[in-house]
């Protein structure tokens, strides 16, 4: 499912909502100006198998740009928007983007995009223009709200940095179907794991260039639900927009909870957080008194998950199994764990080692960089990949 289906089933319904300004976007808009940015990209040439990027803050208009990518057949790279001008620049153009969609909120790291990105000939801003940019909103306005003749599904292709080097760009192969028969892995989980519907009202405290916050928002919309989209992290705001929006899923990161923690007691009561389901953490391992903490406060609603923007595996955690096994990022729902020393000797039970996920075959390699792809393999194995995390597995199975 995508926007084109829940606009004809329901075209008024918030796709998402500016948690602060109140601003929403609507199906019916969300799916006629993804129409119109699709178009232009096609009139620009662009074709599926193309790179386009967004250099944004938690903007409405990025859920417009993420689709108009999504159902064109496209890769999409968000970029960073706390990078300088000149980091911004080396993605851009190390991903071979064709177009760019930037905001006049960024326009002073924006302004050097040009002439790093050469080969990038389209570029459009948000909520004004600059110098080398047109008008996002003139420019779609010339462009049809229908949808291409044909409509393949297009695919994130996210950079990760690590800690030391250029970040390095996660391409993974499109899945060939049309985006109106492609749910896409996330949202499939979301169905699965924690029981997402088109009744599911969802809060993205998170800055939206980032996997986790990009995927999960894109797979609410596939369900027809609503995203409550914060500007920035604020420990107040969230629980009071849980509490005004009615929300059901939320997903955070540890120093979030910290945060919340730390906040007087008078301020973290008096709000109804009843219609709060479903609280998934991911990103960093969460001390076990912050999330013992959390249990005690939300109660029995917080799920985890471990695994990265290549998806070359994944680990779960219901509230239940945590509490059995305080401490674990759950079992494997994709992949077969194993545990190595540096040399790839596969290790015993509850003994520390490199976490490699084995697929069928490898799920990605690294964009321009073959020996990049290569060091995420184990040496005996091309199929076993591993992201550099140490941990070990109970004899449960555990991670």
């Amino acid at each position: 499912m995508y926007p084109g289906i829940w606009a004809q089933h329901t075209p008024d319904k918030a796709a998402a909502i500016h948690a602060v300004s109140g601003e929403t976007l609507s199906y019916r808009m969300l799916d006629d100006r993804s129409n119109q940015l699709a178009q232009l990209f096609w009139s620009q040439g662009l074709r599926p198998g193309d790179h386009v990027a967004i250099f944004m803050e938690n903007n409405l208009r990025y859920f417009e740009v993420i689709w108009a990518a999504l159902r064109s057949g496209l890769y999409l790279t968000t970029i960073n928007r706390y990078l300088t001008g000149e980091e911004a620049g080396y993605i851009l153009d190390n991903c071979d983007a064709r177009a760019l969609i930037a905001s006049h909120y960024l326009a002073e790291p924006a302004a050097a995009l040009p002439g790093l990105a050469p080969r990038c000939h389209t570029r459009l801003m948000t909520d004004g223009s600059a110098p080398g940019y047109e008008s996002y909103e003139n420019a779609i306005a010339r462009h049809p709200a229908q949808p291409l003749a044909e409509q393949p599904a297009g695919q994130f292709m996210l950079y990760s940095s690590g800690t030391t080097g250029r970040p390095k760009g996660i391409l993974r192969p499109l899945s060939g179907a049309n985006i109106a028969d492609d749910l896409g892995p996330v949202a499939k989980l979301q169905k699965a794991l924690w029981k997402v519907t088109q009744d599911s009202v969802y809060l993205s405290p998170a800055p939206l260039y980032h996997s986790a916050p990009l995927s999960f928002c894109t797979g609410i919309q596939s369900h027809g639900g609503t995203v409550v989209m914060m500007p920035r992290f604020d420990e107040r705001a969230a629980l009071e927009a849980i509490a005004r929006h009615r929300v059901t899923h939320s997903q955070w990161v540890p120093t979030m909870f910290t945060r919340m923690l730390k906040m007087p007691a008078q301020d973290r009561a008096g709000l109804d957080l009843s219609s709060h389901q479903v609280a998934v953490h991911a990103a960093a391992p969460c001390p076990e008194g912050i999330k013992r903490q959390m249990f005690d406060w939300w109660g029995p609603i917080l799920y985890e998950y471990y695994g990265g923007t290549e998806l070359n595996g994944l680990t779960h955690c219901s509230p239940e199994e945590w509490l059995a096994h305080p401490g674990t990022v759950g079992k494997p729902i994709l992949g077969k764990l194993h545990i190595c020393a540096e040399d790839g000797r596969e290790l015993p039970v509850g003994e520390d080692g490199i976490v490699y996920f084995e697929l069928p075959k490898m799920s990605f390699e690294y964009y321009h960089d073959a020996a990049k792809t290569r060091s995420a393999q184990h040496p005996e194995h091309a199929n076993w990949s591993a992201l550099g995390d140490v941990g070990h597995v109970d004899a449960e199975g555990y991670l």
